[in-house]
C-alpha cells in the first residue's frame, strides 16, 4: 500500500537524522566544544532519552485533538529550525537547551509505529516489525556513515544542516499524504484503550516492559564508546570506516529479515527461542570486549544477528496482547521502558568508560543479556490477552 510505503520513508528518513552523531558524540563534544568528560557525553545522551520519555506521552495527548500527520508537520518544522540553531551556536549551554528541545519535537514521528501496526493485518504485524526492524539498522547505516564523512576533516556542526533537511522531506512526506490520500488515515484518537477491564493486558504489558528495560540497557549500553573502542582495538582512526562497523548489526538484519521470511513461506516460526538468542548476543558482546580486531568483527556480527531477533520477538509480543485500540497507549508505556533502559546505559557508559576503560561497557552489557534470560521465564508473556467479541 502506497500510505504505508511512504510512512516507512518517513520513518527511515527520520532514523538517519537521528543516527547520524549517536557513534560520534565523544568526538563531536570534544571538536565543537573543547569538551573532552565521557561522562558529559554519557549524562548528554542520557539527557536525550529522557527528553524522549516524556515527550512522546505529550504527544499521545496531543494527536487525540489533532490528527497525526498535522501533528508532524508543525513538530518537525519545529526541529528543523531548532537544528539551524545547533549548526550555528557555539555556546555548550544553549546547545544542550535547543538540541533537546529539538529532539522533543522530532520524538513525534514515533507514533507512526503503532499506526503502521494499525494499518497491518494481524497476520502482517511479524513482518511488518521485521521490516521496520531493517528500516532501523539500515537508517543507523547510513546515519553513521554520513556523521563519519562529516566528521572526517569537516565541521560536524554541518550533521545538523542535513538533519534539517531530513525534516524537510518528512514534512513534505506529511502534506503529500493529507493532499493526496484518499482515505484518511487511521486517527491516533481511535487508538486509545477502550476496554473496561486492562487489568490482564496491563500487567503483561508491564512485564515485557521490563524485560524491555533490562534489554535495551544491555545493547545500548555499547553505542556511545564503540567508535572509540574500535579505534583502540584496531589502531585505525578514520571515522568512515568506525561508522562502518558500527553499522555492522544492519547488515545481519537484513540477512535475519530474509531468513525468516523464507521460514514463514514455510509455515516455520524464526529460527532461535528468545532465551537462545539473549545467549548469542552475550557471546557477541564478548567477543568485542577482547583487544583483537578480528574477534571484535565476529562479536560484532554474532551481536547483530541476535539484536534483530530479540527485537522482532520482543516487539510482536506487544502488539499480540491487545487490539489496535490499544496499541498507541501500550507502545507509549513500552517506549517509555525502553527508553529508560537507554538513559541508564547512556548514563553508565560513562562511567564505565571513565572509571575501567572502553571494553568494560560489552562486559556489563554481556552480563545484563544473561540476567534478562534468566528472568524471561517470571516475566514472559506466555499467550496474548483474549479480547472479547
Amino acid at each position: 500500500m502506497k500510505q504505508k510505503s511512504l510512512l516507512m520513508g518517513l520513518t527511515a528518513v527520520a532514523v538517519v537524522s537521528d543516527a547520524m552523531l549517536l557513534p560520534f558524540y565523544p568526538q563531536f563534544f570534544a571538536a565543537r566544544f573543547g569538551m573532552h568528560d565521557p561522562q558529559h557525553v554519557g549524562a548528554y545522551v542520557a539527557a536525550m532519552c529522557l527528553v524522549v520519555m516524556f515527550a512522546l506521552p505529550l504527544w499521545v495527548r496531543v494527536v487525540r485533538h489533532l490528527p497525526l500527520l498535522q501533528l508532524l508537520v508543525f513538530t518537525q518544522l519545529a526541529a528543523g529550525l531548532l537544528c539551524l540553531y545547533c549548526y550555528w551556536t557555539s555556546s555548550l549551554a544553549g546547545f544542550w537547551l535547543v538540541s533537546l528541545a529539538m529532539i522533543a519535537c522530532k520524538g513525534s514521528y514515533l507514533l507512526v509505529y503503532p499506526q503502521l501496526m494499525a494499518l497491518a493485518g494481524e497476520g502482517e504485524h511479524t513482518a511488518t516489525v521485521g521490516l521496520l526492524s531493517v528500516i532501523v539498522h539500515f537508517g543507523g547505516i547510513v546515519g553513521a556513515l554520513l556523521g563519519g564523512l562529516l566528521l572526517q576533516g569537516v565541521d560536524g556542526g554541518q550533521v545538523f544542516l542535513l538533519m534539517a533537511a531530513g525534516d524537510a522531506i518528512q514534512i513534505g512526506i506529511c502534506l503529500y499524504l493529507l493532499w493526496r490520500q484518499p482515505l484518511p488515515l487511521p486517527h491516533a484518537a481511535n487508538l486509545a484503550p477502550q476496554a473496561a477491564d486492562d487489568g490482564e493486558r496491563l500487567a503483561s504489558v508491564y512485564r515485557l516492559g521490563a524485560l524491555m528495560l533490562l534489554f535495551y540497557f544491555s545493547a545500548y549500553l555499547v553505542r556511545a564508546f564503540f567508535a572509540l573502542h574500535w579505534q583502540a582495538v584496531s589502531g585505525i582512526g578514520d571515522s568512515r570506516l568506525a561508522a562502518a562497523v558500527f553499522a555492522l548489526p544492519a547488515l545481519l538484519a537484513l540477512g535475519g529479515l530474509w531468513h525468516n521470511r523464507r521460514r514463514a513461506l514455510r509455515g516455520l516460526v524464526p529460527l532461535g527461542s528468545l532465551p537462545a538468542m539473549l545467549l548469542l548476543g552475550c557471546a557477541g558482546l564478548l567477543l568485542q570486549a577482547l583487544p583483537d580486531t578480528a574477534a571484535l568483527l565476529a562479536g560484532r556480527c554474532l551481536f547483530g544477528w541476535a539484536l534483530f531477533q530479540l527485537t522482532v520477538q520482543l516487539d510482536v509480543q506487544l502488539f499480540r496482547l491487545g487490539t489496535p485500540a490499544s496499541y498507541a497507549a501500550d507502545y507509549s508505556k513500552i517506549n517509555f521502558c525502553q527508553n529508560l533502559g537507554v538513559l541508564a546505559a547512556s548514563y553508565a557508559a560513562g562511567l564505565l568508560v571513565a572509571g575501567q576503560g572502553l571494553a568494560s561497557p560489552f562486559l556489563v552489557a554481556a552480563g545484563g543479556l544473561v540476567l534478562t534470560a534468566l528472568l524471561y521465564p517470571l516475566l514472559a508473556v506466555t499467550r496474548p490477552r483474549t479480547v472479547p467479541a
